[in-house]
């Protein structure tokens, strides 16, 4: 179901509304470039800054523009369980593949909470759902017992999404949970290491910019031929790093489309644009790629 590549999309704004003739281009982009899916309205997508009203727009024009060619997994994660719900029901009705759960962020629920949490989800979709574990912004992770509990217990909970930074607890999911659940990346840099462990794929924000780049990662990581996936990791390594490390995702990622044309750089407070010298190291980034 998700194994392969797939693109945390951004949301391209003018004027404070989504721009949907860029956010067409960008999904006809992808699915040019043999892209697996897309990930419309996850953290990359501003999902924080959209009201949900918006958060539905965004995800119904992505099922149309995708026009079938490639998969729709929605993000419809939210910190609280009832919003988590509607969002998943609406996005099913609208005919998305899948559906991104978010650990539930600010609240610091319990594992039992948590695990209460995706057991409503679950029972109220029949869609597959992709946990997503990101300590990083959500302060807690989803514990390895409570994916393995979520896995065996409800058949559409599938796959995880980790961007915990952590190789080895790639190794103990996959030695917890069932044979067929899919671990996929959720950090650019770590898709080898996370890969030559187990792991089947890779929700991707460089895609965004060199789609047919990370394509080409994944599927030589899914056919074994790992030196030649090192010899990509080592040449984009700095770009995957360039665009996590000068500010928080998804400033960067927007700025460097927008820089090649196919969107505006407008994103919502309280995320701001690049400052100049940050904008500086990004142009000299993409211009040392050919990107520019």
């Amino acid at each position: 179901m998700f194994s392969g590549t797939f693109t945390a999309l951004i949301t391209p704004f003018r004027n404070g509304q989504l721009d949907r003739e860029a956010f067409k281009a960008l999904i006809d982009r992808q699915a040019a470039a043999g892209i697996t899916g897309i990930v419309p309205v996850g953290t990359t997508g501003e999902s924080p800054t959209v009201n949900a009203s918006e958060h539905l727009e965004i995800i119904q024009a992505a099922v149309e523009f995708a026009e079938g060619r490639l998969k729709v997994v929605a993000g419809t994660g939210a910190n609280s369980t009832s919003e988590a719900i509607h969002l998943t029901q609406e996005a099913q009705k609208m005919g998305v593949d899948g559906s991104l759960q978010v650990c539930p962020y600010y609240n610091k629920p319990s594992q039992e909470g948590l695990y209460q949490h995706y057991k409503a989800v679950a029972e109220n979709t029949d869609l597959p759902i992709m946990l997503y574990s990101v300590p990083g912004r959500s302060v807690i992770e989803i514990g390895i017992e409570t994916v393995a509990r979520l896995a065996n217990d409800f058949k559409n909970v599938v796959a995880n999404k980790e961007a915990g930074g952590s190789v080895d607890r790639v190794n103990q999911l996959v030695q917890a949970v069932p044979e067929d659940f899919q671990i996929l990346s959720g950090d650019d840099p770590l898709t080898l290491p996370f890969m030559s462990c187990g792991a089947v794929g890779l929700v991707s924000v460089a895609s965004n910019l060199i789609p047919e780049v990370m394509t080409s990662l994944v599927k030589r990581c899914l056919e074994g031929e790992y030196g030649e996936a090192l010899e990509l990791q080592k040449r984009y390594y700095k770009l995957f790093s360039g665009l996590m490390g000068l500010d928080s995702n998804p400033i960067p990622i927007k700025a460097a489309v927008a820089l090649q044309g196919h969107c505006s750089d407008e994103i919502r407070l309280p995320l701001i644009k690049l400052n100049e010298d940050k904008s500086a190291q990004l142009k000299a980034l993409m211009t040392d790629y050919g990107l520019l």
